[in-house]
């Protein structure tokens, strides 16, 4: 007897096949009974007709609980186009692995909180199956863009001893009698490695400890982060539109059900190809002045109401460019036109998803950078010193940018809440009460 997955099926039509599977669904009608199964792979339909098996089998089917799991005996066979998977199992046998008793999230309607403190079994429901298909590719998607160009992997710390961005808002631990903290961004180390390797990025968890109740900000989220030598600014912007546009166009291609079945509209995303608008920030304010919001001035950094408007107002994913050096980071190049302003971009997501990217270009000069860190009041002797040495040895100009992937996915797959993005929110209390 072959054993093979859900997603296999479409390579065994009209063959004799056992799946091992859970139970998502049941119903039953008569002499009929449908079993919903799931096997991590796919969900399909398995069919129990009464007349074509033993009245135990048909009796233990109608019985079967959700979740139960179960070695599913059966043909394969078209199921006529009813469904994207496109075949179903005709069952000729049924064997109860282990039983599913009272399991707490039945096909009603269930209140995101609920779910969400029931994450660990949430996970297997057809909707978080497809946003978890979603952001896989979107990671496979990743690999390959940024291999084809010609980068290298590189793995930054996850414990440091400083802020990047100058914050204190950040996990603080006793490392061996000393503070280090949980990483914010892997960005100076891979300017360090850029310089080294040319072409880097990394992927990794970062972590930020500002609270926040918004359905945009989670604590805890992974991130991408290029970083490229011999890259200005103008180049920065490039790459960055080439890689959004691919990823989004992979998950079109590859992901097309289960964006389907999200209920994504495919027409917006399959809008999304570089080149993108370009906005300074001085016209973005314009532009929300005239739009009505007297909530913001120059100098401000925009809110959710505010990069929504922005993003409405084109059909792509834009950029914010040019923004005030005294609200960006200290490494940050300054604009060789107007020294008020530094050589960035935010890159905001259609649709209301907000900022997806921040990037810039890097300040190379040794002399301007430390100025900056001391004028931030940071340590440049101690934990910035390696940072300002960069500069020393052959500095050239270079730039990088970091990609939420949570925010993206939750744009790319339409949902609402980006904490559907990532696999286990909300179970830390839960397992370090």
């Amino acid at each position: 007897m072959t054993t093979i997955s859900i997603n296999q099926f479409k390579d065994y039509e009209g063959q004799t096949v056992r799946v091992g599977a859970w139970i998502a669904n049941k119903r039953s009608s008569g002499k009929i009974a449908f079993l919903q199964l799931r096997d991590g792979s796919g969900f399909a339909q398995a069919v129990v007709v009464k007349a074509d098996v033993s009245e135990e089998l048909f009796t233990l089917a109608k019985g079967v609980t959700q979740e139960t799991s179960v070695w599913v005996t059966g043909n394969v066979k078209s199921d006529g186009g009813r469904t994207p998977l496109g075949f179903e199992l005709e069952v000729t046998d049924l064997e109860v692995i282990a039983e599913s008793v009272d399991y707490p999230i039945t096909p009603k309607e269930h209140g995101t909180e609920f779910l969400m403190d029931n994450r660990h079994l949430w996970l297997r429901s057809r909707r978080q199956h497809a946003i978890m298909k979603v952001r896989n590719e979107i990671i496979r998607a990743t690999y390959e863009f940024f291999n084809k160009e010609g980068f290298v992997k590189i793995d930054p710390p996850i414990l440091t001893s400083s802020a990047p961005e100058g914050t204190t808002e950040l996990f603080e631990t006793d490392y061996f009698g000393q503070s280090a903290y949980l990483s914010q961004t892997g960005q100076l180390y891979m300017e360090a490695a850029a310089m080294a390797l040319g072409k880097v990025f990394s992927f990794g968890p970062t972590f930020r400890a500002e609270k926040s109740k918004t359905r945009r900000h989670l604590i805890e989220f992974w991130m991408i982060e290029p970083e490229m030598a011999f890259f200005d600014h103008d180049m920065n912007l490039e790459i960055q539109e080439q890689y959004v546009s691919y990823i989004a166009q992979s998950a079109l291609e590859n992901c097309k059900n289960e964006l389907e079945f999200l209920g994504r509209d495919l027409e917006k995303l399959a809008q999304v190809k570089a080149p993108f608008p370009r906005v300074r920030y001085e016209d973005a304010i314009k532009f929300l002045k005239s739009e009505g919001f007297d909530d913001i001035e120059y100098g401000d950094d925009f809110g959710a109401p505010h990069e929504t408007a922005i993003a409405n107002a084109h059909d792509q994913p834009v950029f914010i460019t040019h923004w005030p050096k005294e609200i960006k980071p200290f490494y940050m190049k300054v604009d060789p036109e107007n020294p008020e302003l530094v050589l960035c971009a935010d890159l905001i997501a259609p649709e209301g998803y907000g900022e997806i990217i921040g990037g810039s270009q890097r300040e190379d000069d040794y002399e301007r950078l430390k100025e900056e860190i001391i004028k931030e009041g940071l340590d440049e002797t101690d934990a910035y010193d390696w940072y300002l040495e960069l500069r020393q040895y052959g500095s050239v100009p270079h730039s990088g940018f970091g990609l939420g992937l949570e925010r993206t996915v939750a744009w790319i797959s339409g949902i609402e809440h980006i904490r559907e993005a990532i696999p286990f929110p909300r179970l830390l209390n839960r397992i370090h009460p």
